[in-house]
């Protein structure tokens, strides 16, 4: 084959080379314009810290690095015995409150019982003593009332006696010169002893009226003393509707007592809970102490990730947004298993770029401003199913392509 063949036959070669790659070129170029793309994305999933809600010395460790765990699997034990020590104690002042409380409530009818016996008692001797007293004043005044009768007797009776004496003495007188008869003689000696006896009977009515008036006073005076004590005992017993008030106190504060206690044990049973700790969602752990070691409540002992609820987080650049729809659907490839494809949505787009996020947001406001394209966050959730043995974890490199028309 001549030489001017052989150029001819290469130079159509070339031709359709070109014709090809155009024609590819031009294909891709079309495909492309169907999908929005980037290389700023990574796996991302929710991080549970898992703290211990109370604090104790680690006690035992059941699980290991990476090991994959179901929802409620324990994770770590504390040291139990200052919390059962404190339910023990909570316990016994329950057991104290309750019998306060018993005492107290069976204190409350003895009081009123007795409150109530000791009024109507005490009612009942006033009553009496005021009738006894005023008994005795009207002995002390009828007694009183013969006092001046009965002086007025002793002295007519001391002025008959006079009488009698002195007529005595001058019938003595008489009789010695035998004036008068013996017969006259003795009868003025009769009345003279006569008239003596009366003023002796009436001295000693007189004494005894004395007597009489001083018994009936004192008898006043110590039915006064007993109405002071029943006065007194009455003031007592009309304290006693605030005795049962205080004691009825009393009783309130035994039950709120009983209640506080009952409370203290409900929060020491629950500290006996929280020295095991438990996974709250199943996934795979990472332990973040050590046997032995003393935490504090809040303290993070594990961390869990769970591998079934996973996503990407691409930042896209702003104007890349324009046609990227929630719900669109999106294709993604892991670079860690050789852009592996898995499929999802798009679910959501950030409502501000990553730099206003930041901690220090840029200030722009200068003269030397340089314009940079901004990123936003888009949530693509990926289908579930695809990633049945766990190989996706957070923070691997994926590339997301949306598709967008």
């Amino acid at each position: 084959m001549s030489d001017a063949k052989k150029s001819g036959i290469g130079r159509w070669i070339a031709l359709v080379v070109v014709i090809g790659l155009g024609i590819g070129g031009y294909m891709y170029w079309q495909e492309s314009q169907h999908w929005e793309s980037t290389d700023d994305a990574q796996i991302d999933a929710r991080i549970h810290e898992v703290s211990a809600r109370v604090a104790g010395t680690v006690q035992a460790i059941k699980v290991e690095d990476n090991m994959l765990v179901e929802a409620g699997t324990v994770l770590v034990e504390l040291d139990p015995r200052p919390y059962q020590v404190a339910v023990d104690q909570a316990k016994a002042e329950i057991a104290q409150a309750e019998a306060e409380a018993a005492a107290v409530r069976s204190d409350l009818p003895v009081i009123s019982t007795t409150t109530s016996s000791q009024l109507s008692s005490a009612q009942g001797s006033l009553e009496e003593v005021n009738a006894a007293i005023a008994t005795a004043q009207q002995q002390v005044t009828a007694t009183r009332a013969r006092l001046p009768v009965v002086e007025a007797q002793l002295r007519h009776a001391q002025a008959d006696d006079v009488k009698a004496a002195n007529d005595l003495k001058r019938y003595e007188t008489l009789i010695a010169k035998e004036e008068i008869s013996r017969q006259q003689y003795d009868g003025a000696r009769g009345a003279a002893a006569a008239t003596k006896a009366e003023v002796e009977a009436t001295q000693a009515t007189l004494a005894e009226i004395q007597h009489a008036i001083e018994v009936a006073e004192a008898r006043v005076a110590q039915e006064k003393s007993r109405l002071s004590r029943a006065q007194s005992e009455i003031r007592q017993a009309g304290s006693g509707p605030q005795q049962i008030a205080a004691t009825q106190a009393r009783a309130q504060a035994a039950a709120a007592k009983i209640q506080t206690a009952r409370a203290r044990l409900q929060q020491a049973e629950l500290n006996m809970e929280y020295v095991v700790v438990k996974a709250p969602v199943s996934g795979v752990v990472r332990r973040n102490v050590e046997l032995g070691q003393s935490v504090q409540a809040g303290q993070p002992v594990m961390t869990i990730v769970p591998l079934n609820d996973i996503w990407v987080v691409a930042n896209f650049k702003e104007n890349q947004l324009a046609q990227i729809k929630i719900g669109q659907p999106v294709e993604v490839s892991v670079d860690a298993y050789g852009g592996k494809k898995y499929t999802g949505k798009v679910e959501s787009i950030s409502p501000a770029t990553g730099a206003r996020f930041s901690l220090l947001p840029p200030d722009n406001a200068t003269g030397n401003f340089v314009k940079v394209v901004q990123r936003l966050t888009v949530k693509i959730v990926l289908y579930k199913g695809q990633d049945g043995e766990g190989q996706l974890r957070p923070g691997m490199s994926v590339v997301p392509k949306v598709r967008v028309k």
